[in-house]
């Protein structure tokens, strides 16, 4: 055996060849009479010289095992075929029905012809239906020609001294029950009832048997093909995935050989039950074993294949533990009870036959792990030996008896045949009569040698015996003389009837002529009849088959149709929800384009402004250093500057902790300045395109007047977020304020999204960390004007004002920043 392609290989990657070694194997063109030569025909020689045997076909379901048993028309399989070789052997001398009897207890008795005869007659009143002929022209359509006529076979070892009588039965396993397939049971349309199950029992010789089976008794090849498809019509089949008529049981058909020899005499069957040989001969269909996952079995079939399953492997740890005991020595007890098929033959298995099993193989791929498994088993059980029974004797008659008493039975019939002549050749034998009539002749003892009366006596009384024969004679011939015209005349018309007669015989054997081939017609056409009709079962079991296929096939196809469109829907509906998602996650999208677009202006227009800064400080040097003296203060703006951007300044150019004003802040507040304090001209704000925000504030105390704090328009004000409050909004801002490490006060404004979620709530996705700090700033000293209203003190007061404004730093986090929010500037 080869691996096929796609199963497992060794671990070098080569195909894995397996090889097994039988008795013999056949090709796939092999034919049923090849085979029945060579497996079942030892058998059936074994059979009729007394001698047990158990064939069984093996293999996975659908390989072609109830088709080697049984075969078809035209193909008779190893059961057809056996029974034809017996009765073809046995014929001559089989036994007169009944006067072989079975009883309850698995055994044979004998009965006289006579007592025969009344249980023939007994049993034929009883019957309610006419008895059916057993002849071929009325065999079942579905065996009728299984084995043609150059095929029949023919046994050797027949004792013409012996008389034979065949029986048969038929029983099934199924769910490890033994029912009889050839039980009569009656059929209730209402109400069946359901068959009833056999139980295993052993006889006084130790033999297992069915209890309560029914044997029927056959004379005739084709009586058994009756009984047998009786049977068979009743066994359980099944249509699975791998077969349509899967057989769901295992089939068992016993073959009963009864014989007995001859009396004496060579006329009649000895009636001495001890001499009595009983053999038999099972033909055994054992169902496939089978994978649920393959057949697609359910319910009842799972349960089915269970068993079967189940029952093989009762059969193969038999065979193995008897291997063991053989190979090892061991004693090791055959779990024979496990299983009815083991059971059954246990006999067989201990050495009451010969066993023979033919394996089938279907070389298909998807069969190849299980036939990997049949073929190990079917290797390991050639190892197996069992003793073969010992012949048992029979009689101690002198052979031939049958043929000397056919032989003598001819001789006497001929002898009476011959004695039917007439006593003296010379006189006609209607005078014999005549003749016995005559007077009876006187004593003719003598006692004396010179007695003159006896002989006297005895010569009167005979010529008075050769008057009267004279006498009778002359009228005998007187009336055949008158008799002969009249026979002559009787002869005469008796030649023209006979001449008549022949001439009607003529006429009707030309009649039966015509009569002979108007039957041969009309029997080929009951058996073209009979041929079609089986056909017409066939084509009707087929297109049954077919409509269940097809209702199994409709009802898939609207499972599966079902299935779609749950699928289609489910489809739609995912889409939608995807559309959803694309939507949403667009408008999140093109909402953070617009936010970092607008963030890029911002920066550009901060950098734009830092460089106009720089270009006017440039310009005031250039114009300071152009001027002598002092230089006038520019005039005075009435709309006020703007505060510059906040931005990062080298270390350099950082002010000192000793220069900043105060270094340490107090916890109390700083008094209000009595200076307007400069507003921004730019109000950053934190909602950007119509975005709605949840301000939330804590409700812990914040120093309000020394920290930048935003301002957001159209916002909503909670100390402590709610599902209300976000389910109104789509921006979420959170306002935490701690002392930083150089001792300043500085705010955290912690941004993020508000998302529905799939529950119907709201959640909060943080994107950005925006930090407020508070810095201190020195300008240069300037002297005011006189023109100001500020008078020069003389104890050398500043004239300048010392100006420090509080400048808002904005340190974001993260990469997609939101926009700026809008700052107050405070002023000391």
């Amino acid at each position: 055996m080869h691996t096929p392609e796609g199963f497992k290989t060794n671990r070098n990657g080569e195909y894995k060849e397996t090889q097994y070694s039988f008795k013999k194997v056949f090709g796939v063109s092999v034919s049923q009479m090849e085979l029945f030569e060579h497996v079942a025909k030892p058998l059936v020689d074994d059979l009729i010289r007394g001698k047990n045997g158990l064939l069984f076909t093996y293999g996975v379901t659908g390989s072609g095992k109830t088709f080697t048993m049984t075969g078809s028309p035209g193909q008779g399989g190893l059961l057809p075929r056996s029974l034809d070789m017996i009765f073809n052997s046995i014929g001559p001398y089989q036994a007169k029905r009944y006067v072989f009897k079975t009883d309850e207890k698995n055994s044979i008795e004998i009965q006289t012809e006579v007592d025969a005869l009344l249980e023939r007659q007994r049993r034929d009143n009883n019957l309610s239906v006419p008895k059916t002929p057993s002849t071929r022209l009325k065999a079942d359509p579905e065996i009728a020609d299984m084995i043609k006529p150059e095929e029949t076979s023919k046994s050797d070892g027949v004792d013409d001294d012996s008389s034979y009588s065949v029986f048969v039965s038929y029983v099934e396993i199924y769910n490890n029950y033994i029912y009889d397939l050839l039980e009569e049971t009656q059929e209730d349309a209402i109400k069946p009832k359901p068959p009833q199950s056999k139980i295993l029992r052993e006889d006084q010789n130790h033999i297992m048997y069915v209890a309560g089976c029914l044997e029927v008794e056959v004379k005739s090849a084709e009586e058994a093909f009756q009984v047998f498809w009786r049977g068979q019509k009743k066994r359980k089949v099944a249509n699975t995935r791998l077969n349509r008529e899967s057989s769901r049981s295992h089939s068992v058909f016993i073959i009963k050989l009864a014989q007995a020899p001859l009396d004496a005499d060579g006329d009649n069957v000895l009636q001495d039950k001890n001499q009595i040989s009983v053999s038999q001969l099972c033909l055994v269909d054992l169902a496939g074993s089978e994978r649920t996952g393959r057949t697609g079995a359910e319910g009842t079939r799972i349960r089915e294949a269970g068993n079967i399953n189940q029952s093989l492997l009762n059969l193969r740890t038999c065979i193995e533990i008897l291997r063991e005991n053989q190979m090892c020595g061991t004693n090791k007890m055959v779990p024979y009870r496990d299983s009815k098929i083991t059971h059954l033959f246990k006999n067989y298995f201990d050495g009451e036959g010969k066993v023979r099993m033919v394996v089938c193989v279907n070389p298909k791929t998807d069969d190849y792990e299980e036939t990997l498994l049949v073929m190990r088993f079917a290797e390991m059980t050639q190892e197996v030996e069992v003793a073969r029974p010992v012949d048992r004797p029979i009689c101690g008659f002198t052979p031939g008896r049958r043929h000397r008493n056919q032989a003598f039975k001819d001789e006497l019939s001929r002898r009476l045949e011959e004695r039917g002549g007439p006593i003296d050749p010379d006189m006609p034998p209607a005078a014999n009569t005549l003749i016995l009539s005559l007077p009876s002749l006187p004593s003719c003892e003598l006692t004396d040698p010179h007695d003159d009366i006896t002989l006297p006596r005895l010569i009167e009384a005979l010529k008075n015996r050769q008057r009267i024969k004279q006498m009778l004679m002359k009228d005998y011939n007187k009336i055949a003389n008158m008799m002969k015209p009249v026979l002559q005349e009787l002869d005469t018309s008796l030649i023209s009837k006979d001449n008549f007669i022949q001439e009607q015989n003529g006429k009707l054997i030309e009649k039966d002529k015509i009569i002979q081939g108007n039957k041969a017609e009309i029997e080929r056409l009951e058996k073209k009849t009979k041929m079609q009709e089986h056909k017409i079962d066939i084509l009707q079991k087929t297109t049954k088959i077919f409509e269940d296929d097809k209702r199994s096939l409709q009802h898939e196809l609207e499972t599966r149709e079902q299935r779609l469109q749950r699928e289609l829907s489910e489809k739609r509906r995912m889409e939608q929800r995807m559309h959803g998602v694309i939507s949403d996650t667009q408008f999140k999208w093109e909402k953070e384009c617009e936010r970092r677009v607008n963030a890029l202006q911002l920066e550009m227009q901060n950098k734009l402004w830092v460089k106009d800064e720089k270009l006017k400080q440039l310009k005031a040097i250039v114009t300071e250093s152009k001027t002598p003296g002092r230089p006038e203060p520019p005039p005075r703006q009435t709309q006020p500057q703007p505060l510059p951007q906040p931005q990062h300044q080298p270390r350099s150019q950082r002010p000192s902790k000793e220069d900043r004003l105060p270094p340490k802040r107090s916890a109390s507040p700083s008094p209000v300045p009595t200076t307007t304090p400069v507003r921004p001209r730019h109000r950053r704000s934190c909602s950007a395109g119509g975005e709605k925000w949840v301000d939330h504030k804590p409700s812990s105390s914040m120093d309000l007047g020394t920290v930048l704090q935003p301002v957001i328009p159209n916002a909503i004000q909670v100390s402590a977020p709610s599902e209300k409050a976000l389910s109104k909004c789509d921006r979420y801002v959170l306002t935490h304020q701690e002392v930083a490490s150089d001792g300043e006060i500085q705010t955290k404004l912690i941004k993020g999204d508000v998302i529905k979620t799939r529950g119907g709530g709201q959640a909060v996705q943080f994107t950005d960390i925006e930090t407020l700090k508070q810095e201190l700033t020195t300008v240069p000293r300037r002297k005011r004007k006189s023109s100001e209203g500020v008078s020069a003190s003389g104890d050398g007061a500043l004239t300048d004002v010392e100006t420090r404004c509080s400048v808002a730093v904005a340190m974001r986090a993260g990469s997609n920043l939101g926009p700026g929010l809008e700052h107050h500037a405070v002023t000391k």
